[in-house]
């Protein structure tokens, strides 16, 4: 089952050269530096449990739990940095991570900008979090509301621009929960995986991913561009959590139901 989309429009990739236009680029030379370094600093979301979420002062989840298993193959310590959707790229390119593994779905002008890896290790759908009792069973029923979206996320595009939705752009996913609860919004578009966390919490009982799940979207965990030791590293390595069932572990572990994506690639890969 292919869950890729089609390339993203000549104006957007633009946008992401512009971007990285004129500035030079950080060593890319990853596994020399982190191995010298004794170090593998990992950009991981904090706010996306049970992906990456703060429990007490130490960040925690399946994503760390990833990054914490890259760091042993290297023979390092690990570091998890705080990272969000705006700023997770930046981070990388900059030299402020020398590994993204933060939720980040695969888009062609992503990968003109930081190094993702292939095969991705997961994959979530576009979801919408409404009140229940919205009554909201369609995405063509958001036409002309006000939907709640995250800075960055590229679930905001297709709302509006499929759907006719008015988005509200927010810093982060609490953000946009707490626009949702006061009634700001009347849906917030996002990861379904971000939602399946949430409505674990009893908070959140009177809401519900009520629309259909749209939209499958690859993971792609990424090092700096143009770094190909580092990238076929790490090749070698999601290969080994797919044949290995890792992924489909750490699920059970942080309660996550098994995703089609994982037992997919495991049955590939354990060929």
């Amino acid at each position: 089952m292919s869950i890729l989309r089609t390339a993203a429009t000549v104006t957007t990739i633009a946008v992401m050269v512009t971007m990285v236009g004129g500035i030079t680029p950080a060593t890319a030379d990853g596994l020399s530096d982190v191995k010298a370094r004794g170090v593998l600093k990992v950009g991981t979301k904090t706010d996306y449990a049970p992906f990456g979420f703060k429990e007490g002062e130490a960040i925690v989840g399946l994503e760390p739990d990833l990054a914490a298993d890259v760091a042993s193959q290297l023979g390092v310590k690990v570091e998890l940095v705080p990272v969000v959707s705006a700023n997770r790229m930046e981070f990388l390119r900059q030299g402020q991570i020398d590994l993204m593994i933060a939720t980040m779905s695969f888009r062609p002008e992503r990968d003109m900008v930081v190094g993702i890896v292939r095969p991705f290790y997961y994959a979530s759908a576009q979801a919408a979090l409404t009140p229940k009792s919205a009554n909201l069973t369609a995405w063509e029923s958001l036409r002309g509301q006000t939907v709640c979206g995250v800075q960055g996320a590229y679930y905001n595009r297709p709302t509006e621009a499929d759907f006719g939705a008015k988005i509200l752009n927010l810093k982060a996913p609490t953000d946009a929960l707490a626009a949702l609860k006061e009634g700001r919004c009347v849906a917030f578009a996002y990861d379904s995986t971000y939602f399946v966390g949430l409505l674990r919490d009893s908070a959140w009982a009177d809401h519900a991913m009520s629309l259909p799940q749209i939209n499958s979207e690859p993971w792609g965990l990424a090092v700096k561009k143009d770094d190909a030791a580092f990238l076929e590293f790490m090749t070698k390595v999601v290969e080994e959590w797919h044949r290995s069932g890792k992924i489909l572990e750490l699920e059970a572990k942080w309660g996550i139901p098994a995703s089609p994506y994982a037992k997919e690639m495991h049955d590939k890969y354990k060929g």
